[in-house]
Order: C-alpha cells, then structure tokens, then sequence
C-alpha cells in the first residue's frame, strides 16, 4: 500500500441547524493495487481533548516534520486503517463513542509515525508493507 496523503479538519456548519460544527473528519488517501483509494474516518470533536488518554502526546499538534505541523486529526484516519486494515475497502467510517475511538489508539507504536509523515513531506509518499510494523508486538 502506498500512502499519499494523511489530514485531518475541523467540520464547520454549511446550514445553521445542523450539527458539523461538532465532528471532525481525517482522511487518508491511498494506493493499493494501482487503485486511488480515500478514507473519510468522522468523528466527534470532543475526543481531541483526550489526546493524552489515547497517545502519549499531551496536545496536539503532535510533532513537527518539516515546515508542517502534524495535528492529532491528521494521525487518526492512519491510525484507524493500521488498526483495522479492513477499513481499506471502505470509503467512511463514523465513531461516535470514546471506547471505539480509543480502541484504535492502543498499541500504536507512536515513535514511528513521523517518518511516515517525514515521507509524505519529501517523497509525497509512504510505502506501507505491513501495518504490523505500526504495532507494538506483545513480550
């Protein structure tokens, strides 16, 4: 899997009765099999105030690579396929419950994400061979 781009954005209301102005949406685009492929991953703003509980981070942005800030929403639809590589034939996924979300989060091996993001500035791309070497393997 080639990866090409991570980011995330703060959702802002289009029509005044509805609620976007609460979610969050971190997208991931991706080529596998020589097929573009984009993960839309929608979830509620208030989990970024539990950074710290999900990473070992305490706020976001998370780190610095380049000139570019990486914020917690442009890790989350990565750290959500690494997890679940199922999600790689969906096109959105919504979560709107704190366990779901910081199921996600568990065992991510967080030393190695800024080099994906370290590609993604240099080479505009980050080759992915397993999503196992992301995750921290048991003793």
């Amino acid at each position: 899997m080639l990866i090409k781009q991570c980011k995330g954005y703060e959702l802002e209301k289009e029509k005044s009765n509805t609620s976007e102005d609460f979610f969050n949406r971190s997208e991931m685009i991706f080529e596998e099999d020589g097929q573009e492929k984009t993960l839309h991953i929608l979830y509620v703003r208030y989990f970024d105030e539990f950074i710290q509980e999900f990473t070992p981070f305490e706020t976001s942005p998370l780190f610095t690579v380049g000139s570019r800030e990486v914020e917690f929403r442009d890790i989350v639809a990565l750290v959500c396929l690494l997890k679940n590589p199922g999600f790689r034939h969906r096109k959105r996924v919504y979560i709107n419950t704190k366990n779901e979300f910081a199921s996600y989060f568990k065992d991510i091996d967080y030393a190695k994400l800024p080099a994906i993001f370290e590609d993604l500035e240099t080479k505009k791309s980050h080759s992915l061979r397993s999503p196992l070497d992301y995750i921290v393997q048991p003793q």
